[in-house]
């Protein structure tokens, strides 16, 4: 370590106080300069850190605007968000096959025409929760993201027990539930955590 890098960290240090995630933060931004420094010789090595990452002071701002997102609150978000999604899903089954609402009607029989693009829409809600937290929570989002997947994922797993033991109609999901969508469906569920994951890395990319 150069003396003018020991000089970025100590006065990041000073600037973030006493920052609940001072040291996840202090090391994220150690493994950004290392790779800094190793692209190429350098020779105002504090200003080329600054130019790249900022100035401490406006690191220290960012995150402690981060700050006032709490995981608490990043969970609770997306929980409700995915609940949201099946209450959504589940009014619009009901008014579909109870009322027979006509623009209902239309409106479902273009959902279930493509189910490939329900899919991709999904996928894109897992991936930026995943972005989200990354970038929210930088390195110490891990465990936040694990968490966070655990609760959201309550309501898919539920309404497949319900509908593999036939406790609410079937037919009433039709003509969505053929052979492949059902695989499609459980292929999805494994690797919505993978596709969070990857979102993960890529925002803690971008909180930096």
């Amino acid at each position: 370590m150069t003396t003018s890098d020991k000089r970025f960290f100590q006065e990041l240090d000073q600037v973030l106080g006493k920052h609940p995630e001072k040291e996840e933060i202090i090391a994220e931004y150690r493994s950004h300069v290392y790779e800094l420094l190793s692209e190429e010789d350098i020779q105002d090595v504090y200003h080329e850190i600054v130019k790249r990452l900022g100035t401490p002071e406006e690191i220290a701002a960012i995150w402690k605007d981060e700050a006032k997102v709490t995981p608490k609150k990043m969970q609770l978000l997306f929980v409700i968000l995915n609940v949201l999604i099946f209450l959504g899903g589940i009014i619009l089954t009901i008014i579909y096959n109870v009322y027979h609402v006509e623009w209902i009607e239309v409106l479902w029989k273009r959902l279930t025409a493509v189910p490939s693009i329900i899919i991709m829409v999904y996928m894109a809600f897992w991936g930026l929760l995943g972005y989200e937290i990354g970038k929210e929570f930088g390195s110490g989002g891990l465990k936040i993201l694990r968490r966070t997947f655990t609760y959201a994922i309550i309501p898919n797993l539920v309404l497949m027990y319900l509908i593999v033991f036939k406790l609410i109609p079937r037919d009433w999901f039709q003509p969505l539930l053929s052979g492949p969508f059902i695989v499609a469906c459980i292929v999805l569920t494994i690797v919505l955590y993978p596709i969070s994951w990857i979102g993960y890395r890529w925002g803690r990319k971008a909180s930096v």
